[in-house]
């Protein structure tokens, strides 16, 4: 490896790590907003934005960098 690739793949893990923590931040607000302990547009409609925020949040921790993972993977030599 060279110090190029090594740079790249550290900025790449440093991607894959912040995306899996803004997911997880997400997550927590998400069900704070379903909770109420955050009030935004009334309660009712709070609890729709919570539950898209999660789903977003559960998406960019899980499945988001899964995702980045394939496209970044070095091609095979056969």
């Amino acid at each position: 490896m060279t110090q190029t690739d090594d740079a790249l793949a550290k900025k790449r893990f440093v991607a894959l790590s912040s995306m899996r923590i803004m997911g997880a931040i997400l997550v927590l607000a998400g069900f704070v907003l379903i909770r109420g302990g955050i009030e935004l547009a009334g309660q009712p409609t709070d609890r729709w934005i919570g539950v898209a925020v999660v789903l977003v949040g559960a998406f960019d921790f899980a499945v988001m960098p899964k995702i980045l993972a394939r496209r970044w993977r070095s091609p095979r030599d056969l």
